[in-house]
């Protein structure tokens, strides 16, 4: 089943163009990751998805609800200094579909339990949030992102500034998702070696030419080959 489709895509900001005709099919299962050159568009493509810039040609469709849609963002400075408890972070995943009114039922925080419980990070519940390491905010946000969502899960650049230890302790829990429960996961990564052992497919975003096709495909071409030389970031 697909999930999103990218048809003559293009994106970019006050009028110049990021990323052009692109064509792009997420379907019900994958693990993809969206790796490439600096500039080429890795996270125009994730904010275009969310509807946070629209397109500059071309079309994005959505085969399930908005409110399905779990995002996990990039952390600044200032979100990881947020002044809240780590039950009113998980449980604010769960605004949309509530209609944005913030009134939490017991099913609701019982939810936002089972999702930390899920991440093993259930003793975390009645912590601060700005007083966790980031290994721990990150289990936290994703915690947040599958209150939203059971189905697709959208993640730009989610271990950025974490130690090894941590970042391939989160890998796993995404490995477990997207194995056990299912979920359909869509990651923008300048890691591509951890790209390559975790996901199945890989889209590579150049200023030139993309590349879209399983992780064995991409290994063969010369695009993954000069990627895995140097170190990308968009």
């Amino acid at each position: 089943m697909t999930l999103i489709q990218c048809c003559d895509l293009s994106l970019g900001y006050e009028g110049r163009c990021v990323l052009s005709h692109l064509e792009l099919s997420v379907q019900q299962g994958d693990y993809l990751a969206i790796v490439g050159e600096n500039g080429a568009g890795k996270s125009t493509l994730l904010k275009g998805i969310l509807g946070l810039i629209r397109p500059l040609g071309g079309h994005i469709h959505f085969h399930l609800p908005a409110a399905a849609v779990g995002y996990l963002p990039q952390q600044t400075p200032l979100q990881r200094d947020f002044p809240a408890s780590v039950m009113e972070v998980v449980l604010s995943g769960l605004l949309a579909a509530k209609g944005f009114r913030p009134f939490y039922t017991r099913a609701d925080k019982e939810t936002a339990l089972q999702k930390l419980r899920l991440l093993g990070a259930e003793e975390l519940a009645g912590c601060c949030y700005r007083e966790l390491s980031g290994g721990q905010q990150q289990r936290v946000l994703l915690a947040r992102a599958l209150c939203a969502t059971g189905r697709l899960l959208l993640m730009d650049e989610p271990f950025t500034g974490l130690d090894p230890t941590v970042t391939a302790e989160l890998y796993e829990v995404i490995d477990r998702l997207h194995r056990e429960q299912g979920v359909t996961v869509v990651m923008v990564t300048h890691d591509v070696a951890e790209a390559l052992r975790h996901a199945t497919r890989i889209l590579h975003l150049g200023h030139t030419e993309h590349f879209d096709g399983t992780v064995e495909e991409y290994r063969r071409t010369a695009l993954c080959r000069r990627l895995i030389g140097g170190d990308s970031h968009d």
